[in-house]
């Protein structure tokens, strides 16, 4: 990844997915940033350390932000928090970098019907265990406007 020589994965858990990216970026430094109760335990390694914290108060500084699977938990308005905090933290010192963001993007006019089940599924799942839900392409951009990530 040209120009990441650092990279912070929010709510990251145990870093599966930050092994993977230490191992095959060995000049990277890679920090996995989580609740303290879900890193108290972990041990990090010469290119991975585990940080205790909260991605609403604040994420560490980086040269990307790695969010997979997170904002679809969350409300806009929380998302909007989130997104804040990584644009702090990929900003600091007058530097531009990056915000990755895995999540589903539902489609409005969906006619696989299997894909449409699954895209209805996770949206109900994120209503009943949490304030969130899956998006759109429009309200994804919206949330990216509102945080004036462009």
């Amino acid at each position: 990844m040209p120009g990441v020589g650092s990279l912070v994965d929010v709510g990251g858990g145990t870093g599966t997915v930050a092994k993977s990216i230490a191992d095959a970026f060995p000049h990277m430094k890679c920090t996995v940033l989580d609740l303290p109760h879900v890193v108290a335990d972990l041990k990090g390694r010469k290119n991975l350390e585990y940080v205790a914290g909260n991605m609403f108060e604040a994420v560490p500084a980086a040269d990307a932000i790695f969010l997979k699977w997170i904002l679809h938990d969350w409300s806009d308005e929380e998302c909007v928090k989130i997104l804040e905090r990584c644009k702090e933290a990929v900003t600091r010192e007058g530097k531009k970098g990056k915000v990755i963001i895995v999540d589903m993007t539902v489609e409005n006019n969906n006619t696989d019907k299997e894909s449409g089940e699954t895209q209805l599924f996770f949206d109900m799942l994120m209503m009943v265990m949490a304030t969130g839900k899956e998006r759109n392409e429009k309200e994804w951009a919206k949330l990216f406007s509102d945080a004036v990530l462009y």
